[in-house]
């Protein structure tokens, strides 16, 4: 396993230099350019040329992308052009809202769409299949956006004053703070080092870091203001984990083995529990990994519907600005995580199925 890991690993790096390339090209290939974007009306020919040399982006193409390879391979990923203020740092406090969302959305997909799945494969061909089939069917056609919109209109608008309201966006109610762990418990920590982005990191993750401070009404806020945008976020992931789980399912239900622990006499639940859904599971464990991987590029809608100050809007308004070393940094450590996450699934083949010999 280790030989594989590591050859998976070296292989990976080609692509993630692709990815850097294609993302470099791309930004520079959008219409506009940082001065215009950012001075508007004051961006002179003499003031945008200045400004260009000040952001060493005078200098040829080629020579600015081997400088961001170069700067990427140890993880300098520069200043915002925007913001003036280093990416790394914007990654601290950002990446932690992205990955708490995308992970509640993936929650809400595994603990919905599995047992849909099942439950569809089991009473196959009947009123209960065609319903959760349809509601999948719909689940997967439904844009994030427009998701999002009606959500935050049912909730929000129309259940306003009941007990079933939730809030339309934003991560913590107007004058809530949530007090990083380690201010809490006095830890000394010197600013600019790992340890001390490491733990701004943690503490950027709300739910994280109200459990470690056992803070209950930080908890209980966030996880309310997380509830749509991970409804929205986890609904296609959802719909597609129940229509793999179902077919997968239903496959390994028509084989052998299966219908020989029918003939010894076990109930359903046993025949499909324990014989039939672990040997179903390497398809839905594929395209779970897939999804996982997707869920960090869908949030980019998600958190500019709900006023997220994640990785999403913080893309989004890069574009909007030019704003190239955001753009750049951000999509390579997405796609590094991407690149991870398949890594980790192929992993778990071998210990799903022994049969599997990843080495």
């Amino acid at each position: 396993m280790v030989n594989y890991s590591i050859r998976r690993i070296l292989a990976a790096i080609p692509v993630i230099i692709g990815i850097m390339i294609v993302t470099f090209a791309l930004a520079r290939l959008i219409p506009g350019d940082p001065c215009t974007a950012m001075l508007g009306e004051h961006a002179t020919p003499a003031v945008c040329k200045q400004f260009l040399h000040t952001k060493g982006l005078d200098q040829p193409i080629y020579v600015q992308l081997l400088l961001y390879m170069r700067d990427a391979a140890v993880f300098n990923f520069g200043d915002s052009i925007r913001l003036h203020r280093p990416v790394s740092q914007l990654m601290v406090e950002r990446f932690p809202q992205t990955i708490e969302l995308s992970v509640s959305a993936f929650l809400v997909a595994v603990i919905i769409g599995i047992p849909a799945g099942i439950i569809s494969a089991r009473y196959h061909n009947t009123g209960v299949d065609v319903t959760t089939m349809i509601g999948a069917n719909i689940g997967v056609s439904m844009p994030v956006f427009w998701l999002g919109l009606m959500l935050a209109y049912l909730f929000s608008i129309l259940l306003k004053g009941t007990p079933l309201w939730l809030p339309p966006g934003q991560r913590l109610t107007a004058g809530l703070d949530a007090t990083p762990f380690y201010t809490v418990y006095h830890w000394k920590l010197t600013e600019g080092t790992f340890s001390f982005y490491a733990a701004e990191f943690f503490a950027n993750m709300y739910i994280f870091n109200s459990i470690i401070t056992l803070n209950i009404p930080i908890l209980w806020d966030t996880v309310k203001h997380l509830i749509l945008p991970a409804l929205a976020l986890g609904t296609i992931p959802l719909s597609i984990i129940a229509r793999m789980t179902r077919s997968s399912l239903l496959e390994v239900l028509g084989l052998d083995y299966v219908r020989a622990a029918r003939a010894k006499g076990l109930t359903e639940r046993a025949v499909v529990m324990k014989h039939a859904f672990r040997n179903a599971l390497l398809p839905v464990v594929t395209i779970m990994g897939l999804q996982m991987g997707g869920l960090l590029s869908g949030a980019v809608l998600t958190e500019t519907i709900f006023g997220l100050a994640g990785v999403g809007l913080s893309l989004y308004e890069a574009i909007q600005a030019r704003d190239y070393p955001i753009i750049q940094g951000f999509t390579l450590v997405i796609a590094v995580i991407y690149v991870v996450v398949n890594l980790l699934v192929d992993l778990s083949y071998a210990f799903l199925d022994p049969r599997i010999r990843l080495d």
